[in-house]
C-alpha cells in the first residue's frame, strides 16, 4: 500500500474535489470522525467544512492547514468497505491525527479502489501537529498495515521499479533530459544527504553533476541549479539543464530545506559511529585505494574520491546504500577526512594506529623465586630491607612512573625516599 500526503491552504477545494466523486456516484463517504452529523446522512461541502472551523480559527499562522491523504492498495488487493474503514482509523492514529476531525472517502472512478482522507493538521488548541519524519513514519505504518491485512508489499515493487529507472546516464544514447529526470526524481527522496557536495557525490554515481549559479536579474538576486550529463571519465558531456525542468524538488530552495531535515535526522551518534567503525576496519585491512574501495563495495558502500590535477585528494564522500545515507568523510571523523586519506595513500603512512601509543616497559610475572623481576618477591624483599630488591623495584617502577613535568607528587616522593635510603646504607 502506498500513502500520499498532501497539504494545502484550500480546505473547501479539497472537500469539493472528493464530494464531487460522491455526487457523480464514483465515490462515497465511508467514515466520519468528529464531524457534525446531518439528519439524512448526506453532506454538502459547507456542512463538512463547519466541523473544521474551530480548529482553523484557533491557528492563523499555519498556511497549509489542510491535510489530504490517499491510501492506495495494490490492484490485486481486494478490500471490503469495513477493512478500508479499519485501515483509515489505524493509519490516522499511528500518524498522530486520530483525535482530529476527518472524513474518509472511497473512490471508485478507476479500476483500483482507494481511499482519500481529508483533515486538518492543526489541533483544537491551535497548535500545528508535528510532521517531523512524516514520510518515514508513513512508510513504516503502511508496512505494518500490509502485514496485518495480508496486502501486497509495495516497497518491493517500488525498489524493483527504481532499479530499472535509476540507471547511470548514457550520453551517447540520447534523450538526456529524460535520463537525468528519472534519476533526480528518486535520489532527492530516497537518499539522505546534508550538503550540495554530498548530493553531487551521489549524482556522480549516475554520471550527473550539478552546479549552483548566482547572479542579478532586473535588480534582484537570483540563484539556481544547472544539471550536466557526464561521460565515462567524469567530464561534462553536453549542455546543462535548468533544475526547473525536473520539478521543484530538484531546485536549490527545496534541496536546502531537505539538507536541514536530513541534518537533524542524521544527527545520530550510534549510526555515525557504526559506519565509522566499519570504514576504519576496511581501511585497516586495505593496502591501497583500489583495495579499499573494492572492500567497501562488498559492504554496500561507495567511496567517491576527488583529486586535483596533481593527484592530491581534496575530498572523499561515502555513500551507504544499506541505510540510503551520504556522508562527507570529515563528518565521520578527522581520521576519515580528505587530508587523512591523502596521507594514508600518498605518504604511505601506517594505518594500524591513528594515534601514537607510548611503549611501556613490561614487568616480568615469572614464578622463579630467585628472579628479582618478580614483583611479589620484590615487595617481600623490600620489606626485609634488602638493597638488591630496592634496585629491582626501582628498575621495574621506571616503566610506569611518569618522568615528564607534572608527575604525581606522591610517586615522586616515594621514589626519592628509596634512593636516599639506599645511599645511606652504601655509606
Amino acid at each position: 500500500m502506498i500513502a500520499k500526503i498532501g497539504r494545502s491552504s484550500n480546505l473547501l477545494g479539497t472537500l469539493s474535489y472528493n464530494n464531487l466523486k460522491v455526487e457523480n456516484e464514483k465515490g462515497k463517504i465511508l467514515l466520519t470522525n468528529k464531524i457534525i452529523e446531518t439528519a439524512d446522512g448526506n453532506y454538502s461541502v459547507s456542512q463538512l467544512a463547519r466541523s473544521f472551523e474551530t480548529y482553523l480559527s484557533a491557528n492563523r499562522n499555519t498556511e497549509k492547514h489542510t491535510l489530504h491523504i490517499s491510501l492506495n492498495p495494490d490492484p490485486q488487493d481486494k478490500l471490503s468497505d469495513e477493512q478500508f474503514r479499519e485501515i483509515a482509523v489505524l493509519y490516522m492514529n499511528e500518524m498522530g491525527y486520530g483525535d482530529q476531525p476527518f472524513i474518509v472517502f472511497k473512490h471508485t472512478d478507476i479500476d483500483r479502489s482507494h481511499i482519500h482522507i481529508v483533515s486538518v493538521c492543526v489541533n483544537q488548541d491551535g497548535r500545528k501537529i508535528s510532521d517531523k519524519f512524516e514520510k518515514v513514519r508513513s512508510m513504516k505504518v503502511c508496512r505494518e498495515l500490509e502485514k496485518k491485512f495480508g496486502l501486497a508489499d509495495a516497497s518491493q515493487k517500488e525498489s524493483q521499479q527504481k532499479e530499472k529507472i535509476c540507471n547511470p546516464v548514457n550520453y551517447s544514447a540520447g534523450n538526456i533530459k529524460s535520463q537525468i529526470s528519472s534519476v533526480v526524481k528518486h535520489l532527492s527522496t530516497d537518499y539522505q544527504f546534508q550538503s550540495l557536495g554530498e548530493y553531487n557525490a551521489l549524482l556522480a554515481l549516475f554520471n550527473i553533476t550539478v552546479e549552483k549559479v548566482e547572479g542579478e536579474l532586473h535588480g534582484n538576486f537570483k540563484q539556481g541549479l544547472l544539471y550536466f550529463p557526464l561521460d565515462h571519465q567524469g567530464k561534462k558531456a553536453g549542455n546543462p539543464f535548468k533544475s526547473s525542468l525536473f520539478g521543484k524538488n530538484a531546485g536549490i530552495d527545496s534541496l536546502e530545506k531537505y539538507f536541514g531535515a536530513c541534518r537533524n535526522e542524521l544527527n545520530n551518534r550510534l549510526r555515525r559511529g557504526n559506519l565509522r567503525k566499519l570504514i576504519m576496519n576496511v581501511l585497516h585491512w586495505s593496502k591501497d585505494e583500489h583495495e579499499f574501495r573494492k572492500r567497501l563495495a562488498k559492504e554496500g558502500i561507495d567511496a567517491m574520491v576527488r583529486k586535483n590535477d596533481s593527484g592530491r585528494i581534496y575530498g572523499i564522500t561515502f555513500i551507504d546504500h544499506q541505510s540510503k545515507t551520504v556522508w562527507n568523510g570529515s563528518r565521520l571523523g578527522k581520521e576519515l577526512s580528505a587530508n587523512a586519506f591523502n596521507d594514508y595513500w600518498t605518504n604511505t603512512l601506517k594505518r594500524e594506529n591513528n594515534t601514537p601509543v607510548k611503549k611501556q616497559r613490561k614487568i616480568s610475572t615469572s614464578n622463579d623465586v630467585d628472579s628479582p623481576a618478580n614483583i611479589k618477591d620484590i615487595l617481600v624483599g623490600l620489606l626485609n630491607n634488602s638493597p638488591a630488591y630496592e634496585d629491582s623495584l626501582l628498575e621495574s617502577l621506571g616503566g610506569f612512573i611518569p618522568l615528564a613535568k607534572g608527575e604525581d607528587d606522591k610517586e615522586e616522593d616515594f621514589s626519592n625516599n628509596i634512593k636516599k635510603k639506599r645511599k645511606r646504607r652504601r655509606k
